[in-house]
């Protein structure tokens, strides 16, 4: 075997206690390795001689031993010896280990204190050829008084890109007595930490910075903190900076937007580098679409992000395609294009029909108007009604270029009254309109509520009047009149009777009084009228007994009048002959008259109309007639 010409050499100095170590490092060829006074090993120690410092007894302290292969080649660690009952080596169930080339491994030792005191041991080393081992010397002091541990070391961010900085935390176990320093170190030159950071008395822990340049490849730096025989380690991820931007949609599609009506889709802009993109502009093709929600230039630091407003507000109806492109500074896609796609659909605007109200069956014609023309093919328009009573085509088409198209509403007899909502709806749009529909149903009007025959001479019988009207849309059956008082009797009319809608009737009662004095009755008119089926009239007068100088005539004041009335005015007519005159001069304010310009032998008709304040009279009351002996 040749000789081995030696091509470097490293002095390692370390004290323990009054022994010093010296190790003499050489290496050669390809299986280069290094030697020591013992023999030689490819790795080399950072330290020769670790001290865990006073550690608590029943807890366990770590420290790590930098293992670095200064050689050419690989060296495996084949044996690991580990001297001193209360100290261990983690790595001793991880043999072998290959440490490649320029390569590092951190060793890691344990001192676990069983009693107060101090404790030594060793840490052999021996690789794969058989070298003589590497000896590091390890020592370490029990206690039972508390000590404060270094137990834990964090970053805020485990990447930094480009020119930044990390705040960063060291933390004891328990709180110090007195201010425990903290020794700082950084295996990468792109990284910077202080020397030392100060964990105060009573405190847990410390802040302190880390300072990243920027770099043009990828790289890790190991940071380590110790204090007390213990140190622990964080590794930062150093990256390059890139500038990204990253858009939530690349097709954004409005779908079906309403003619003079608005859409709105947002954007997310969102900095997905390590440097912050900035956003020089923002152009916006294609009709009605704009922008909306930021200014330029806009730059987002990495992991920020924006939001911008796509906004779609059209005029007329159609498809719609436009574009939007953002220019930025992003490494890729630096215009970025978001595709624009809409519809513009016409809306229904009205709807409204000729008639507001039917009664029974009937027909309406109504409408509905668009706020634009309908598009090529034309726009259907959905028609409902909210009552079965009213029946409408399903839809109705508005022709291509029209804006309005007709249709018919029927309507069928309903028996309550009630209103039949129709409505007319296109694509998120709809109006409606109220149809009132009136009910069907017989009714039966009568023209006096009261008969009043005033003063009525004996044996000299005065008649009036009674009108029945069938006011409803469906025929009213009178069943039967009964009429009741001293000296009135009944005539005219044969009972049941059918009064079809329209047609009328007139019952007679007289009033032949054959002893002086009041008398009074009621007229029952039963029927299947929808109001009043059995309607009551009063019927009052007084039989006299001496030659009539005068007629006396009472009436009954309009009941549930909505116009305040102020007086009355009677009229006379000679009986049969319709030529009514005015008897008093100025408005009667009582509900009583005395005609005293009569003639004997003559049958005169009287009627009372009401006054109101502004002079309207009503319309004439029923008509009685008084003979004159």
């Amino acid at each position: 075997m040749s000789a081995c010409k030696a091509v470097s050499t490293i002095k390692v100095l370390a004290s323990v206690a009054s022994l010093s170590l010296f190790f003499a490092l050489a290496g050669c060829g390809a299986g280069g390795s290094f030697k020591t006074a013992a023999g030689s090993l490819g790795l080399m120690a950072s330290n020769s001689n670790v001290t865990f410092g006073s550690v608590l007894v029943g807890r366990t302290a770590n420290q790590y031993i930098k293992m670095v292969n200064q050689g050419s080649a690989p060296v495996r660690i084949s044996k690991l010896d580990v001297s001193g009952e209360t100290f261990s080596s983690s790595a001793q169930g991880s043999l072998p280990i290959t440490v490649d080339a320029g390569g590092s491994f951190n060793l890691g030792v344990q001192f676990s204190p069983t009693a107060p005191g101090t404790a030594s041991g060793k840490v052999m080393i021996t690789d794969s050829t058989g070298s003589s081992p590497l000896a590091v010397n390890i020592s370490g002091t029990g206690t039972s008084t508390p000590v404060a541990t270094l137990n834990g070391l964090t970053c805020a961010s485990s990447l930094l890109t480009a020119s930044t900085t990390d705040a960063c935390t060291v933390t004891m176990d328990i709180a110090t007595s007195s201010d425990v320093t903290v020794n700082l170190t950084s295996d990468n030159s792109a990284v910077t930490v202080p020397a030392i950071v100060t964990v105060p008395a009573g405190a847990t822990s410390a802040v302190f910075t880390a300072a990243a340049s920027a770099l043009n490849s990828a790289q890790t730096a190991t940071l380590t903190a110790s204090a007390s025989g213990t140190s622990q380690t964080f590794t930062l991820q150093l990256g390059t900076a890139i500038a990204n931007l990253d858009v939530s949609s690349l097709d954004v599609d409005f779908g079906d937007v309403n003619v003079d009506g608005h859409g709105s889709v947002p954007l997310i802009l969102t900095s997905t580098g390590t440097a912050p993109v900035t956003i020089d502009a923002g152009s916006i093709t294609g009709p009605w679409f704009s922008i909306s929600g930021t200014s330029y230039p806009l730059t987002l630091s990495p992991n920020q992000t924006a939001i911008i407003t796509v906004q779609f507000d059209p005029k007329s109806s159609g498809t719609a395609i436009g574009q939007l492109t953002l220019s930025s500074n992003s490494t890729t896609n630096s215009n970025r294009k978001i595709k624009l796609t809409a519809n513009a659909v016409s809306q229904v605007k009205k709807l409204s029909c000729v008639a507001s109200a039917i009664t029974g069956s009937g027909t309406d014609t109504c409408s509905v108007t668009l706020n634009s023309t309908a598009p090529a093919g034309g726009l259907a328009v959905a028609l409902a009604s909210s009552s079965s009573a009213v029946t409408l085509p399903a839809s109705i088409m508005v022709p291509a270029s029209a804006t309005s198209a007709s249709f018919t509403a029927m309507a069928s007899p309903v028996t309550s009254s009630q209103t039949a909502v129709l409505t007319a709806s296109t694509t998120g749009a709809s109006q409606s309109f109220s149809l009132q529909l009136n009910a069907s149903v017989p009714t039966l009007s009568i023209n006096a509520t009261s008969l009043t025959f005033g003063n009525v001479n004996l044996n000299t019988p005065a008649t009036q009047a009674v009108t029945l009207t069938s006011t409803g849309l469906l025929p009213v059956t009178v069943n039967s009149a009964a009429i009741t008082g001293t000296g009135f009797t009944l005539s005219g009319g044969a009972f049941p009777a059918t009064l079809n809608p329209g047609q009328s009737t007139t019952l007679y009662v007289q009033f032949d009084p054959t002893t002086a004095g009041s008398a009074s009755g009621t007229l029952t008119i039963a029927s299947t009228s929808s109001i009043n089926p059995a309607a009551i009239i009063a019927l009052s007068g007084a039989g006299i007994s001496s030659t009539a100088t005068e007629v006396d005539l009472l009436w009954n004041a309009p009941p549930n009048s909505s116009v305040a009335v102020v007086g009355y005015n009677v009229y006379r007519s000679p009986s049969g002959t319709g030529l009514y005159q005015l008897m008093n001069s100025s408005i009667v304010s009582q509900t009583t008259y005395i005609d005293k310009a009569i003639q004997a032998g003559q049958i005169y008709d009287y009627f009372v109309v009401s006054v109101d304040a502004s002079g309207v009279t009503s319309v004439p009351s029923n008509s009685t007639t008084v003979a004159i002996p």
